[in-house]
Order: structure tokens, then C-alpha cells, then sequence
């Protein structure tokens, strides 16, 4: 694995270094940043971006990494030049506060994989929020720490001469794979320090035998050889489905696949909390209290009451928790091989069958395409569903080229002989706007179906569009809704709505050198 100095993280101003939760709640409200919700959390604002910037982020190119990279949308090139004045400019920046905050901690619950991360943040409650996303270093490691990976957010500052600088507006996020830095200005949305992490394994856990995944995790309380994996995209389902009470908890969000099994990359969760509530997601509304950080969720000014089901701010209101506040979670956070892997996407169009069990070959085409829909708030300036393929069900995290992921994949998936599975958590009756969204209740037992190995034993008919495997029966779910065009009022406009989409899936494969077996096993327009 390619190796740097460690920046240096001194500053001329104060730095608190590793503070528990409850000072460091304590100074986040003394500062004006945040305040407590009626449920214990600490409740704030991010401010002008409720999400994701991807616009604005950038890596650093370099001769060293510059032919391992998917360069495109998602992968912009900055200059060494231009990174090292931002990096100047944040460091500057960051010296003119009263005081500044330090976490130290690790990225990889296994220890033989795991990256040690320093954050410097200007903001008390961003420091919380590594604290509780990361995972903390044991204190033995602490004197004299010397990190992997190291981020500085100047998260205030705006970079007023963007344009001379080839941004694309005052906000950048600006990442050195090579330095193993990560440079934020102008944002508070604090999950560019976690995505920032993840891109960082994404890039580096290939070169030691590790499959980086966009996926949750969990295991089956009395067999730990039955473990499962969610991918999907923010919205999707990933956190919600994978806390199951019957199931501890590996992770919510980001994984590694070894040799010996998976392992969480982070030390907590980053749940959506619009439209929350007690009785469709028990685990989540109890993790929410004392030592969390609720971003961008209405609380009523009276009560301190979280009103999860308001979105005057953002449909993107997150919660932040330690991974250990979901109860029976497994600490340390890692697992066998996975038993059932499971592609979330929300079908917008609302074409796809709710459920399918896949070939080997539909597997690899349905994880490269990765499509989705991009949900509203979870990037700035989308505000409603948009048909979206995302290759891998994480292409915004990923610097190598899509087929380096697929093929980790396939070799993994086929190694331990595991299951496929794609789950739509989308819509049915109609497209968005039209139709409605799957009921939590149907997913959940299409989940329990496949976990517990009843819906393998089940028959199945092919879909004569997408050609994937549809049951023709699943235990608590209405026979009518497993077949897409049954659920459509008017037919027609079903067939035209799955040609289109259909299409799609073929423009996008085409950016791919797919091998005829794998190109076959996609949809038939």
C-alpha cells in the first residue's frame, strides 16, 4: 500500500485533542452551534449545503496515482499547485481560531486492515461527529499518534478566488491520495469527512486482498455463518433494513470483504431520519439520544421535540450514533463471509420487480450499471427522484474503474458460493409522482424470506423485459404487487415506461467492457 509522512498537525491555536462526548457537546453548545433535542442529541445545522457537494470535489493529480484512477464526473484532477494553496489557505484559516478539535481514531474495525485517521475540525460538534463515525483509538496508541490519513476542515472558510483556482464555485473538497490528506472549505455538511475516508479505502484496501463495499451488515443471532450484505445508495434502505433486532448490527454503511470475512470500516452510523418513527424503525429511534448528532431535523423550539416528519430544511436529515447504541450490535464489528448479498435500488420509474434472485452473470451486470434513483436532499440541488446509475452502488466513493470493484465482486461472491439478490425498494402502481413507494412492511419480508432460505426454495417466472427471476410467491407479501405490470392501472404505459428504462440500462453498459455473458444477462429493450 502506497505510503506518506503524515501531515504535521500542529497549530498556533489551542487544540482540544480527544475529548469525550459530553465536553464535546458541552462546548458545541457553549459556542452557539448546536442545542440539545428533547431526546438527549445534540441538534444542529449545516447550514447552506444539507448535503453532498460532489461538484466540488476534487483529487489531486499525480504521475503516482494518475493511471489507477476512473478520471470523469466523479474523479476531477486538481493540480499539486492548487491543492497545496488550499491546503495553505485551510491551514491559515484554521490558525485564526479561538480553538480548534482533534480526533484520533481508526478507519477498519479489523486491525490487520485498519487505517489510522487524525480529523482537525474548527467546529466542536464536527469533532463529535468523527468521534462517534470513526472509530476511536485505544488510548495506548494515542502519545505520539501517527495517522494514515488526515483530514483539516476549515468548514467556514469560503475560497473567494475560486475561479482562478479551477473550482467550480467557494466550496471545495480536495483529497491527495498520494499525501493522504483531505482538504474541506466552505462546508458544514460533515458527511464529506466520512466520504472522504471511505473514498480513501476504496482506493487503498484492493492493494491489500481487501473488496471495498458500499453496503451494510449484519449476522443472524444464532448462526454466524449466516451473514448479509446491503448495497445500495443513500435512501435505499441500507440502514434501515439492516437494523434488525433479530440480527446484531455490523455496520450500517461501509465494509471490507477479506480473506477472513467482512469487517465495518467505521465505529457508527449515518442514518436518514425523515419520516422517522418508533414503529417502523425501533433501533434507530432509540439510538437517538445522548451522545448523537442530529443534522438538519426541524425541532420544535418549545419542546426540544425532533420532528422527524417535517423537511423545511432538507429531505436529508441525518442522525449520527455509535454503532454500539444499537442493542446486540457486534463489537468489534466484524463477521464471517457474507451468505446473502443483497443490491438495493429505489426504481423510480417503477418498472423493476420488488425482488430477484441472480445469476452470476446478472449479478456483475446488475452491480456495474448500479442504478438507482438519487433521492431528494442527498445532494445539493436534487430535490426529487432521478433515475441514476451509479456503478458499484457507490460510484461517487470510488476512484479505480468500475470493473476493479466488479471483479472483486464475482471473485468473492463466487468463492464462498453466496447469493444475489436485487431488491427494489422504489416505487410500483406507476413511476414517481403516479405510483406509490413499496411498503416497509413487503421489504422487510422479502429480507426475511431470503434470510432465513425460504425464498430460495421458491418458483419463479422470468420478467420478459429485465429477464430476471420473479417469485411467484412470497410469505406476508400481496401475490399482485410481485409482478410490476400487474400493478399498473394503465398497461400500456407500463410497457413503454420498462422499454425506456430498458434502453437506459443499455446506453450505460455500454461504457463498459462487459464480457457477452454478462452483456446478455441485461435487459432486453
Amino acid at each position: 500500500m502506497p505510503t506518506a509522512p503524515t501531515a504535521s498537525l500542529k497549530f498556533a491555536t489551542t487544540v482540544h485533542a480527544n475529548k469525550p462526548a459530553a465536553w464535546l457537546i458541552e462546548e458545541a453548545i457553549r459556542q452557539g452551534e448546536g442545542g440539545l433535542a428533547a431526546n438527549g442529541a445534540l441538534a444542529v445545522d449545516t447550514g447552506e449545503r444539507t448535503g453532498r457537494s460532489p461538484k466540488d470535489k476534487f483529487l489531486e493529480d499525480t504521475p503516482g496515482i494518475h493511471d489507477y484512477i476512473d478520471w470523469g464526473n466523479v474523479n476531477r484532477p486538481i493540480t499539486p499547485e492548487r491543492f497545496a494553496v488550499l491546503e495553505r489557505m485551510a491551514r491559515e484559516h484554521l490558525d485564526t481560531r479561538e480553538s480548534l478539535y482533534r480526533f484520533d481514531g481508526y478507519c477498519g474495525a479489523d486491525p490487520a486492515y485498519r487505517l489510522k485517521v487524525s480529523v482537525i475540525t474548527e467546529l466542536a460538534w464536527h469533532c463529535q461527529f468523527a468521534s462517534t463515525l470513526f472509530i476511536k483509538a485505544d488510548p495506548a496508541d494515542l502519545p505520539g499518534f501517527d495517522a494514515d490519513w488526515t483530514i483539516l476542515n476549515a468548514c467556514t472558510l469560503k475560497v473567494e478566488d475560486w475561479e482562478s483556482l479551477g473550482l467550480n464555485g467557494p466550496v471545495a473538497i480536495v483529497q491527495s491520495l498520494e499525501q493522504k490528506k483531505v482538504v474541506i472549505l466552505g462546508t458544514e455538511y460533515a458527511g464529506e469527512m466520512k466520504k472522504s475516508i471511505f473514498y480513501a479505502m476504496n482506493y487503498d484496501m484492493p492493494d491489500v486482498n481487501v473488496f471495498p463495499m458500499h453496503c451494510s451488515a449484519n449476522v443472524a443471532a444464532d448462526d454466524p455463518a449466516n451473514v448479509a450484505l446491503f448495497f445500495g445508495l443513500s435512501g435505499t434502505g441500507k440502514t434501515t433494513l439492516s437494523a434488525d433486532p433479530d440480527r446484531p448490527l455490523i455496520g450500517d454503511d461501509e465494509h471490507g470483504w477479506s480473506d477472513r470475512g467482512v469487517f465495518n470500516f467505521e465505529g457508527g452510523c449515518y442514518a436518514k431520519c425523515i419520516k422517522l418513527s418508533e414503529e417502523g424503525e425501533p433501533q434507530i429511534w432509540n439510538a437517538i439520544r445522548f451522545g448523537s448528532v442530529l443534522e438538519n431535523t426541524m425541532i420544535d423550539p418549545g419542546t426540544r421535540v425532533p420532528d422527524y416528519d417535517l423537511a423545511t430544511k432538507t429531505e436529508n436529515t441525518r442522525v449520527t450514533y455509535p454503532v454500539e447504541f444499537i442493542p446486540g450490535a457486534r463489537i468489534p464489528s466484524v463477521g464471517g463471509h457474507p451468505k446473502n448479498v443483497i443490491f438495493l435500488t429505489a426504481d423510480a420509474f417503477g418498472v423493476l420487480p420488488p425482488v430477484s434472485l441472480l445469476t452470476r452473470e446478472q449479478a456483475m451486470y446488475y452491480f456495474v450499471n448500479g442504478y438507482t434513483s438519487k433521492l431528494a436532499g442527498t445532494e445539493a440541488g436534487v430535490t426529487e427522484p432521478l433515475p441514476n446509475f451509479s456503478p458499484c452502488f457507490g460510484g461517487p466513493f470510488m476512484p479505480r474503474p468500475p470493473m476493479v470493484y466488479a471483479e472483486w465482486l464475482d471473485k468473492r461472491v463466487d468463492g464462498q458460493n453466496a447469493d444475489v439478490w436485487l431488491l427494489n425498494t422504489g416505487w410500483t402502481g406507476g413511476p414517481y409522482g403516479t405510483g406509490e413507494r413499496f411498503k416497509l412492511a413487503w421489504t422487510r419480508a422479502f429480507v426475511t424470506a431470503i434470510l432465513d432460505g425460504s425464498l430460495r426454495e421458491a418458483t419463479w417466472t422470468a420478467d420478459p423485459v429485465f429477464g430476471l427471476r420473479v417469485p411467484d410467491a412470497c410469505q406476508g407479501v400481496p401475490t399482485e404487487v410481485l409482478t410490476p405490470r400487474n400493478t399498473w392501472a394503465d398497461k400500456d404505459a407500463y410497457d413503454r415506461t420498462a422499454a425506456d428504462l430498458a434502453s437506459r440500462f443499455r446506453a450505460n453498459d455500454a461504457n463498459y467492457e462487459l464480457t457477452d455473458a454478462v452483456r446478455a444477462a441485461g435487459p432486453r429493450p
